[in-house]
């Protein structure tokens, strides 16, 4: 119940076109070299500088993680909001490809160049200078060796989140509650797929796994199925958008009905 009622509220807002600090976002001042620039930007950009400054003197400290997570959450934030997959078609070949381009550069690269691509590339070593990591950390809580980190990168996060944000942006569109929409369904097998993951991390005596093997076949194969459970897929595939009849094709049925 909370959740739905945490998804109606965004729902309203959304159709309301809330935003917090809507008249700072609205309001520009004109920046030598830069042009135009809303207010709530010049207010923001001082403190994003400083934060990424702090974190790039003080990033091998012990606790710089947190530094970093909180920049790479909110990158993944600003892509999902400017990139959208139109339908469910671009998304299945878009994660198709990302399945098993994370297996190749995961499992196959290893033999070829003797050590997994894929894992040096995200965490950014291997270059002979600071490399710029593409991922999210946190430090395991039970690790008997010690200074071990759970990580996964920006690509599994960012991907199979394009698609649950299509499932949102659809079930707002459709009117759709909480159970009865695909966002839920969505979320939920990818959390699932997630802590499958990380048990299969711990079995393979955590050798690096590619996410995306095991989040792609259950959330698509989820959106997929109900999808063509609910008669709806033709619209997800295809349209992208629920059917919404044309408002004079309401009026001149309602006059019909008056009538008669």
């Amino acid at each position: 119940m909370l959740l739905e009622k945490i998804l109606l509220q965004l729902k309203a807002s959304s159709s309301a076109d809330f935003r917090w600090f809507q008249h700072a976002a609205q309001t520009f001042v004109k920046i030598p070299f830069f042009g135009a620039v809303s207010y709530l930007t010049f207010a923001v950009t001082p403190f994003c500088i400083v934060f990424a400054v702090i974190w790039a003197v003080y990033h091998r400290v012990s606790f710089a993680w947190i530094g970093q997570d909180i920049l790479g959450i909110t990158l993944i934030i600003t892509v999902l909001q400017i990139v959208r997959i139109p339908n469910l078609k671009v998304g299945t070949v878009l994660l198709s490809c990302a399945f098993l381009y994370d297996i190749f550069w995961v499992f196959v690269s290893k033999r070829w160049f003797h050590e997994s691509v894929m894992i040096v590339v995200a965490r950014g070593d291997k270059s002979g200078e600071d490399g710029i990591p593409m991922l999210l950390k946190i430090p395991c809580l039970f690790d008997p060796s010690g200074g071990g980190y759970i990580i996964i990168g920006f690509g599994d996060i960012i991907l199979p989140g394009l698609l649950v944000v299509f499932s949102l942006r659809y079930d707002w569109l459709a009117k759709k509650s909480l159970r009865a929409g695909y966002f839920l369904w969505a979320m939920t097998a990818y959390g699932l797929r997630l802590l499958i993951t990380y048990v299969a991390l711990n079995l393979m005596d955590r050798h690096g796994q590619p996410a995306l093997l095991y989040i792609v076949p259950l959330t698509l194969g989820t959106f997929l199925s109900l999808g063509k459970k609910r008669g709806e897929l033709k619209i997800l595939w295809t349209r992208g958008e629920p059917e919404r009849p044309c408002p004079h094709m309401q009026e001149e049925d309602q006059q019909s009905l008056n009538q008669h």
